[in-house]
């Protein structure tokens, strides 16, 4: 298992959620970073998840 990390800021760049999970590769880790995102209402602030690796796996702007 991987951690990813998940992170969301509101209009003004402040960090409104800074969190990490486990996936086993960045597929899974798309679903639970949008799963995450729908359950706690940021799905629609900018966002992005990235790989131990620092690869962008999910971005919205």
């Amino acid at each position: 298992m991987k951690s990813y990390a998940l992170t969301v800021f509101d209009s003004s760049g402040e960090k409104l959620l800074d969190e990490s999970f486990s996936a086993t590769n960045d597929e899974e880790a798309k679903e639970i970073g949008k799963t995450q995102l729908e359950e706690k209402g940021y799905s629609e602030y900018t966002h992005r998840c990235v790989s131990p690796e620092a690869k962008l796996v999910l971005f919205h702007r």
